[in-house]
């Protein structure tokens, strides 16, 4: 057992305006035990701020930082419809998304095009990366307030639409996203999670599915804006992987894009807009080894920034939410 002294959360986390709240504690004998023992602490801190950033556990490999995962949740989640491959480190302990280290991945909520998601992000950084490369964090009922109104009650009342269109070349597999490469069970699976989905002539899968962009917490019944809209649309993409995606797969069947709910296109006006507004509500803090980060993925969106050097962060996903307002109808837009 650790011999730290109990959390006295008001006083070593001290949360500031441009990072996200930050714990430091002297490296433990045991992270594991260590985190066990103020689990209760440190997700009271998560539920305050959204984020905490808890440094000085020295977490050095895999099994390390799946041992701390464990212990601060009540079993971690397996992925499923995951957009890029990761590496598998033990159950439900993963590699970060395999995403070139040039290129941002902008603000998200992971997961949140799916009926499952998960309510907390588990992030162990074993080796930081030379520089660059900050899991920021951006709290999503600011994000909310601060975007203009015509563009959120468009969104609020017919949600957002994702396409995808599975190949072997961008993306994960239907074996990575899906758990399997059987036809019968991948159709199961979108039939039980509302997706739609089309077998193209040449084999390949093409779904769609809608969700909403604004959900209420449910702990504590905030809206929030909570969806990957900006993320996976082919606006947020490098120019030059745009139109090479374009040229190779027509505008209709990109790997993964974006859609209003009833499928009209989305601007590149109004992408900007949604990253310019994260980007005014991020806050960032550089990784350093050992550190761990836990994220309310409802309340909280996370990005990737561009990074140098080698970069090693482990994911985990826990705390399972199947949202009750995260599937839009005509029903459900109208009350």
């Amino acid at each position: 057992m650790s011999s730290s002294p109990p959390l006295t959360a008001p006083l070593d986390v001290r949360p500031q305006p441009d990072r996200p709240p930050i714990l430091r504690v002297e490296s433990p004998r045991d992270a594991a035990s260590w985190a066990a023992e103020h689990r209760e602490a440190l997700r009271a801190q998560v539920t305050e701020h959204g984020a905490l950033l808890v440094r000085g556990l020295g977490l050095r490999d895999a099994a390390g930082a799946g041992a701390v995962f464990t212990a601060l949740t009540g079993g971690l989640m397996t992925e499923k419809e995951a957009f890029a491959p990761r590496d598998t480190h033990g159950p439900g302990v993963y590699s970060s998304t395999t995403w070139p280290a040039n290129q941002p991945m902008c603000m998200h909520h992971e997961l949140s095009y799916a009926l499952d998601v998960p309510g907390l992000m588990l992030f162990a950084c074993l080796t930081a990366p030379g520089e660059g490369g900050a899991t920021a964090v951006a709290d999503a009922e600011d994000v909310l307030r601060a975007l203009p109104t015509e563009v959120t009650e468009r969104f609020e009342h017919e949600g957002w639409l994702l396409t995808r269109a599975y190949n072997e070349e961008i993306g994960a597999s239907l074996t990575e996203s899906f758990g399997t490469d059987d036809r019968a069970a991948i159709e199961e699976y979108c039939r039980a999670h509302a997706i739609d989905f089309t077998w193209q002539p040449d084999g390949s899968l093409h779904t769609r599915q809608r969700r909403s962009a604004v959900v209420r917490h449910p702990l504590t019944g905030r809206r929030c804006w909570f969806n990957q809209i900006a993320f996976l649309n082919e606006w947020t993409l490098a120019p030059e992987v745009r139109e090479y995606l374009v040229d190779v797969y027509g505008e209709d069947a990109l790997p993964f894009n974006t859609r209003f709910g009833d499928g009209t296109p989305i601007g590149e006006d109004i992408v900007r807009l949604l990253n310019t507004t994260y980007e005014e509500h991020t806050r960032r803090e550089p990784w350093q080894d050992g550190d761990l980060m836990l994220v309310d993925n409802i309340r909280t969106a996370h990005s990737r920034e561009p990074f140098t050097g080698e970069r090693q962060v482990l994911v985990g996903m826990a705390e399972p939410r199947r949202l009750p307002d995260n599937r839009p109808t005509p029903e459900a837009s109208r009350r």
